[in-house]
């Protein structure tokens, strides 16, 4: 692997520039039309000053773009289920609560929070017609749904939109830059060299991503991919173990994301399993922990979990990296925060399987 490190300190150094930037106040700026992941063409104001987000992904861009100050609410899963969110965000700990467990917005509290625009997940398209008729506000449905592309493209569009445009530039050129830095073959390459990797997310053994670029970017190949999802807007299928077994993967991905309290599946019971002894990834002990998501991304974690799986697919590649020191960097990078990748890393107790 060529060496990452140069990568973080020279990233570093113009951290704070980036932080400190904003948009100009009193200037005009016309309407700006997007169209978003629903394929639907919105217009929102030229100056947003008053963000409500209901997808954590989304959410976590708008603070890497400099602008957390403009939230006016947060979600449920962000505020009460997710371990990284309050490293990087502190401040979102004392922003109002808009959902309950379910998700459902809080629309008299919506209300009153007057946002300027409102950012909602795809995968609640009936969600995003019914906010936008009731709050009388543009309604932006975005995500990535496991692809790069549609990561960047995301972090593009919310650049225009909230008039960050340079930072988005600088956080897609981050991102560009350490995946071209990766071992390996190209990710549309076929053939040896290339593992086969079935990935257990969602605390679930049968419940697995069609597309989850990470894989293919650090050299492995997704048995999963191309497989119809379980509805229209989900990122995930549900499969059969006989499918499991015939697919029959070299290795093994669980979602580690969780603290081990609340992990229902792990690498321990995979590879104790009897149902799945007869698997390559079992029989040699490539089953392992992966970060994951859940249905959305944070935009640094994913590419700080590409360059983990890169090592794991090749072990012995740059023996001396330091992933603890390189996921420091990019969260730095990217949130302007000493250190949350290491606090990440205790809070989910992932210090022993990010060092295999």
């Amino acid at each position: 692997m060529r060496s990452l490190r140069p990568v973080i300190l020279a990233a570093a150094g113009t951290a704070a520039l980036l932080f400190a930037a904003g948009p100009a106040a009193g200037e005009d700026r016309p309407p700006v039309t997007v169209v978003d992941s629903l394929g639907r063409t919105v217009t929102v104001p030229g100056r947003v000053a008053r963000i409500l987000s209901l997808e954590p992904e989304v959410t976590r861009i708008v603070v890497a773009l400099g602008a957390g100050d403009r939230l006016v609410g947060i979600d449920h899963f962000l505020r009460f289920n997710d371990h990284l969110f309050p490293l990087v965000f502190p401040a979102g700990a004392s922003l109002p609560l808009v959902s309950n467990p379910a998700q459902d917005l809080s629309v008299e509290e919506a209300l009153r929070l007057r946002p300027d625009v409102v950012f909602a997940s795809p995968s609640e398209s009936r969600l995003t017609g019914s906010v936008e008729r009731k709050l009388r506000v543009p309604v932006v449905a975005l995500a990535s749904m496991g692809r790069f592309s549609g990561l960047l493209e995301e972090i593009r569009t919310l650049g225009r939109i909230l008039d960050r445009e340079a930072r988005a530039g600088e956080l897609i050129a981050r991102f560009e830059e350490t995946l071209r830095g990766l071992p390996g073959p190209a990710p549309e390459a076929e053939g040896p060299g290339r593992p086969t990797v079935y990935l257990a997310f969602w605390n679930s053994l049968v419940r697995t991503p069609v597309a989850y670029d990470p894989v293919d970017a650090a050299g492995g190949r997704n048995v999963a991919a191309g497989t119809a999802a379980d509805y229209a807007g989900s990122p995930g299928v549900t499969v059969s173990l006989e499918k499991l077994l015939l697919w029959d993967p070299e290795v093994i991905l669980v979602q580690g994301n969780y603290p081990p309290s609340d992990r229902r599946v792990t690498v321990e019971a995979v590879l104790r399993d009897p149902r799945l002894a007869s698997l390559r990834a079992v029989r040699t002990g490539r089953v392992h922990y992966t970060f994951g998501y859940w249905y959305w991304w944070d935009p640094a974690l994913a590419l700080v979990e590409t360059v983990y799986l890169a090592r794991l697919f090749r072990p012995g590649t740059d023996p001396g990296f330091d992933l603890a020191a390189f996921g420091d960097g990019v969260f730095k990078d990217f949130y302007g925060v000493e250190g949350a990748f290491s606090a990440l890393c205790r809070r989910l107790d992932c210090h022993a399987w990010t060092r295999e």
